[in-house]
């Protein structure tokens, strides 16, 4: 039984759907530990032949649940760097790593390493109304999880400096128009568009 995440594993599909409705899916220590132990099902499982990652409710992914990084005044600050070492950079490893097909259906705001992580599937479909956000500026950071590699390989240089430093949201339809996302679908359409190119998938010749 998991607390942040849903998992099941149907017909060699493994859905892995970040469940923190109430935070936006945000990141918090509990999650990437149950993410990680699910994708090692999944890894693992010789009857899994392609993963589908999504979020519940209204978003995908906020990145990280800030207030679970929140210290006492006085007290010694947070290191964020430990935070990309032990679970940000591995999450992002085993997403481009796994010899599986990974689809990512992006139904809401995907901000920061949220964004990222999406961006590290293999196949992204993004419903009509999400909004990625690369928002780490605003706290004073560069893009993570990824996003300093993939975003000029997907967009150019000129596009990913312009999310990377203003942190203006990009619509769906235009994450497609340039090229850093598969598909953009109606909002009502998305999870049973991912859901049957998945079982594609993992009735084709995954590897």
């Amino acid at each position: 039984a998991y607390e942040t995440i849903l998992f099941e594993r149907t017909d060699g599909v493994a859905r892995l759907t970040l469940n923190r409705p109430e935070r936006l899916n945000s990141f918090n220590v509990a999650m990437h530990e149950e993410v990680a132990e699910a994708l090692a099902l999944a890894a693992d499982d010789p009857d899994v032949r392609a993963v589908l990652l999504t979020g519940a409710g209204r978003g995908f992914c906020a990145g990280q649940d800030l207030s679970d990084r929140l210290v006492a005044p006085g007290a010694e600050p947070v290191d964020l760097g430990e935070s990309i070492e032990l679970y940000y950079g591995p999450l992002v490893r085993r997403l481009t790593l796994l010899d599986k097909p990974t689809i990512c259906a992006v139904n809401g705001v995907a901000a920061g390493a949220g964004a990222n992580i999406a961006l590290a599937c293999d196949i992204v479909m993004a419903a009509r109304g999400a909004r990625f956000i690369q928002s780490f500026a605003n706290i004073g950071l560069i893009p993570d999880s990824g996003g300093t590699w993939v975003l000029p390989r997907l967009i150019g240089q000129a596009r990913a400096l312009g999310l990377a430093m203003t942190g203006e949201p990009l619509s769906a339809e235009k994450a497609e128009a340039w090229g850093m996302i598969w598909k953009c679908v109606d909002d009502d359409a998305l999870d049973a568009e991912a859901s049957e190119l998945a079982a594609r998938f993992a009735k084709g010749p995954t590897r």
